[in-house]
């Protein structure tokens, strides 16, 4: 698989909350990243953020693209409170998976 589908995957399971497919696609060693939050490990990443049925109505790729350093994808969600968010996210593939995700939170849709 190329990185973009690598990426898109990574999208598709959680959106779905496929934990066995995220599991295979995020390296031992991945890191998460944003500007208001410290780097959080893969666990702590699946423990944290990974869960969404109780914050997301929905959740969907609008654009993905792969850039000098990684892949660059633009999504837009729906919390349950009815507030809708656009955000950018960077992630580095590394032999198949990704071991680095950059959250740039968007603005209010």
């Amino acid at each position: 698989m190329t990185d973009v589908e690598i990426v898109t995957a990574s999208m598709a399971a959680y959106r779905t909350q496929d934990r066995d497919a995220a599991e295979r696609i995020f390296a031992r060693d991945f890191v998460f990243t944003s500007p208001q939050d410290d780097r959080i490990d893969r666990a702590t990443w699946f423990e944290v953020c990974f869960p969404t049925a109780d914050r997301f109505v929905w959740y969907e790729l609008l654009e993905i693209v792969r850039s000098g350093t990684g892949v660059l994808s633009l999504y837009e969600y729906e919390l349950q409170t009815g507030e809708r968010y656009r955000n950018t996210e960077l992630a580095v593939v590394r032999d198949g998976q990704i071991a680095e995700v950059q959250v740039f939170f968007g603005g209010q849709v």
